[in-house]
């Protein structure tokens, strides 16, 4: 006699059950290489406003590739699956917080991606036109209309969202300040933010440094 297995017991499809799992194990790699990466930089002992840097233009290569993804696949953009990017984005402000990078502006790259996942799980009725622009600072119009008119319902008992609650949308969008500056709707990936490299002095006093001869660096003058 076979043994069932517990997901056909509590009902789940065999398809359903291996997405969920290869999507379980997408996401552990994904944290054990930003892990092993920050561990090779401490072992290395990079310096830490470097080890700033990095994880700053990390982060917005995450958020970058993660928000364009969404805003040009129609199946990405529904309520469960705003859930589970919020999830997964949490782990990212955990690691940065467990290890004290909070002052690197890493969290704050994360913001757009954020906002398009809370977008996503938000009601959409006229009473929430207001809520959802004040929700949304960090999107760019295009984005917030793209994600809208890309929503799709997970079940039948879900209505799509209105395009007279889009075109009010617009409106209220209309009055933001930036709102003719910013147009762009993907994120630009191959952006990079400019690199400083500190100047820290070491407390090593060189001048007492022994070479051993087997180095032979004879060619070597103390001053």
């Amino acid at each position: 006699m076979q043994k069932k297995d517990w997901y056909r017991e509590a009902g789940f499809s065999s398809n359903l059950f291996m997405h969920i799992n290869f999507l379980l194990r997408a996401q552990t790699v994904c944290f054990l290489q930003i892990s092993n990466f920050f561990e090779v930089c401490k072992t290395y002992a990079v310096d830490p406003e470097l080890l700033n840097q990095i994880f700053r233009q990390l982060y917005y290569y995450i958020t970058a590739c993660a928000l364009n993804n969404l805003l040009l696949r129609k199946e990405l953009c529904h309520w469960s699956k705003g859930m589970q990017i919020r999830y997964n984005i949490s782990r990212l402000e955990c690691f940065i917080r467990d290890n004290n990078l909070q002052g690197c502006g890493a969290l704050e790259n994360l913001e757009p991606i954020i906002q398009a996942s809370q977008l996503l799980q938000a009601r959409k009725t006229d009473a929430d036109v207001q809520s959802i622009c004040d929700m949304c600072t960090k999107l760019t119009v295009p984005q917030i209309v793209k994600i809208l008119h890309l929503y799709t319902p997970v079940n039948e008992y879900e209505e799509r969202v209105p395009v007279s609650f889009i075109r009010k949308i617009q409106e209220q969008l209309k009055k933001r300040k930036e709102a003719e500056a910013s147009q762009n709707l993907l994120m630009d990936t191959k952006y990079t933010y400019s690199v400083r490299f500190p100047f820290n002095p070491s407390q090593v006093q060189l001048e007492q440094i022994a070479l051993p001869s087997c180095l032979d660096l004879t060619f070597l003058k103390r001053l």
